[in-house]
């Protein structure tokens, strides 16, 4: 079922083009220098088959809640999905919509130097400026009150949010916001999932900050849970 994704109305990119694609459950706002869109549709029909192929053959890849291992010869989309469900030890649809961001955006960097590709919170970006992002996190007092400051260095991250409160994706906890930083946007979707998980009252976010900075490649963690917040790492935030 479609959710209007009304948090979209504060993206700006003034010097890049915006566009909208949608596949079936897929809805990316993807930001580059031209617009891609037959190029980003194009590649999110293939990496979506790709995902559907393989779970066609394997059920278990759709429906598991805990790490799974992917076969030797399945398409790299699905042998990083379940290798970051490993390392945050989760089912590996967990990290999906992180995969195909990242997927989809590194797909267009054969057309664009910038590229920013957001699916339902979990953003792909690599920029050569300095971007901010916008925290959301429902009926909490911070939504759209924070931002992390993203450093253009033309590295690639990733920055992905899991919630308890907003969105229809499956959380066990009650997390307003569990966001989580990397330089692979995969690992960040599987980790924020994992980490929101955890935080099922604003006692948990001590514990759910340190499970996501145990886990080697997360650069930082933002939870909210109502008008309580908790940071760590490597990340700057600022006030919107």
């Amino acid at each position: 079922m479609y959710q209007e994704r009304s948090y979209r109305k504060y993206m700006k990119t003034d010097e890049l083009v915006s566009f909208n694609v949608c596949e079936y459950e897929s809805d990316l706002q993807i930001s580059a220098i031209s617009n891609l869109e037959e190029e980003a549709r194009n590649s999110l029909i293939g990496y979506r088959r790709e995902i559907t192929e393989y779970i066609k053959k394997h059920p278990i890849f759709l429906t598991s809640l805990v790490p799974i291992e992917s076969e030797h010869n399945a398409p790299d989309i699905i042998q990083a999905m379940c290798l970051a469900a490993r390392l945050a030890g989760v089912g590996p649809m967990a990290a999906v919509a992180g995969a195909v961001s990242k997927y989809v955006g590194r797909h267009l960097l054969k057309f664009t130097d910038e590229v920013i590709v957001e699916n339902g919170g979990d953003i792909y970006i690599k920029s050569k400026r300095d971007r901010r992002t916008l925290i959301y996190a429902g009926d909490s007092p911070f939504s759209n009150k924070l931002a992390l400051l993203i450093p253009g260095n033309d590295r690639e991250f990733g920055i992905c949010t899991s919630s308890g409160t907003v969105g229809h994706s499956l959380s066990f906890g009650c997390a307003d916001a569990a966001v989580v930083v990397s330089k692979d946007a995969v690992l960040a979707d599987a980790v924020a999932t994992a980490t929101g998980n955890i935080v099922k009252s604003r006692d948990d976010i001590k514990a759910g900050i340190e499970f996501a900075m145990s886990i080697k490649g997360i650069e930082g963690v933002v939870l909210i849970i109502g008008n309580k917040m908790g940071a760590q790492g490597d990340i700057k935030i600022l006030k919107a």
